[in-house]
């Protein structure tokens, strides 16, 4: 397979970027209307501000979904974007959740494809970054009624970023939240739209103020199971060794349906370790934690990859995960699939898509985008 060129642009991009903040030159958009459907082709066009009807369905009444996943530079330096086929199925269940149109597999894929084709080379070797694509679709009718929009935009935009916390697996601080809930049976909670997060900031900065890194969401019904950290997906090592058993909470309609708590549990099952999906208490999780039951606990996402947890605060006090430090199960899966990410292990699952296509051949729209 051809090596995909780096470009002038990727000896520009700092070693450690903001998460977030540092944005490639070119974004692809699609759009939808109920007369028409979808728009055949991606368009690829210059990063750039909209102009957009300030009576914009979204803006109003919240129809925006999103997604997030991750392109790598390999080892033989072609670039692959981890399980995009995964992404594009839970962008259409979030986008089913909110009534809002389903954007076909092929075309999610056809605008990965024509971002990372233009902007992949923004990639350099060094193996502390990987660039986000964020997948991005938002109701667009100039219209305040109660009801579906008729018409939607889709776009896909990306930054190049490092680890979420850190570009080593450093163990992070959470409290648990009892004041709030991230999400309740019947509600959002498996769907990745906009207002999830926003209703997540004040739980966050309750965590920052109280010292730590995260929040950890609880059952919105009984207030004791322990469901999410933060944005991310938890997980709980029993034992330790080759016979330590891999443990998450069960997706109860409540949690995100996690492409890398997935690809996980079955990368952990092959490493010969069991797994289970399981809902656990908080008073659980300390109590195994105190007689060294739980020897580990960590966190994954896209964004954070695979994250150790060291420390927990409740309201009536906190504990250790282990020593503290991350454990030897965190960092075989953590390596297990960064080396899959950088091509230094075969991909048995067909998960990493690759791309080979040179940078010049697409077609760039340089018009000005305005939706009313």
């Amino acid at each position: 397979m051809t090596q995909y060129p780096q470009t002038e642009r990727s000896r520009q991009v700092t070693r450690r970027p903001a998460f977030g903040e540092q944005f490639t030159d070119h974004m692809v958009m699609l759009t939808w209307t109920a007369e028409a459907g979808w728009t055949d082709t991606p368009q690829v066009m210059p990063f750039g501000d909209l102009r957009i009807s300030p009576a914009m369905a979204g803006l109003h009444y919240g129809q925006v979904v999103f997604e997030g996943l991750k392109t790598y530079r390999r080892q033989d330096g072609t670039l692959g974007t981890f399980r995009p086929d995964a992404h594009a199925r839970r962008f259409q269940q979030s986008a089913r959740r909110l009534a809002m149109p389903e954007l076909p597999d092929e075309l999610f894929i056809q605008a990965v494809d024509a971002f990372v084709g233009v902007d992949g080379g923004v990639l350099s070797a060094d193996e502390e970054v990987s660039l986000y694509l964020r997948p991005l679709m938002f109701a667009t009718e100039a219209s305040l009624a109660l009801r579906p929009a008729r018409a939607y935009t889709f776009l896909l935009m990306g930054f190049v970023t490092g680890g979420f916390f850190s570009n080593r697996p450093d163990p992070v601080s959470v409290l648990i939240s009892r004041e709030y809930s991230r999400a309740a049976p019947g509600g959002t909670g498996q769907a990745k739209c906009a207002g999830n997060y926003a209703g997540a900031f004040l739980a966050q900065r309750a965590a920052a103020d109280a010292g730590c890194q995260q929040v950890v969401w609880l059952d919105a019904v009984e207030n004791r199971w322990v469901e999410e950290m933060g944005g991310m997906n938890l997980f709980f090592v029993r034992g330790a060794g080759p016979g330590a058993t891999v443990v998450t909470p069960s997706l109860t309609g409540t949690l995100l349906p996690g492409v890398t708590r997935d690809s996980l549990l079955t990368l952990a099952g092959e490493r010969g370790h069991a797994v289970t999906e399981e809902r656990i208490s908080v008073e659980q999780w300390r109590k195994e934690c105190e007689e060294g039951v739980i020897s580990e606990t960590f966190a994954c996402g896209t964004a954070a990859l695979v994250t150790p947890v060291g420390h927990v605060r409740d309201a009536d006090g906190e504990w250790l995960v282990g020593a503290g430090q991350p454990g030897p199960v965190t960092i075989e899966l953590r390596t297990t699939l960064t080396d899959l990410h950088r091509g230094r292990t075969a991909d048995a699952h067909g998960w990493i898509r690759c791309h080979d296509r040179p940078v010049d051949a697409l077609h760039v729209n340089s018009e000005e985008q305005t939706y009313t």
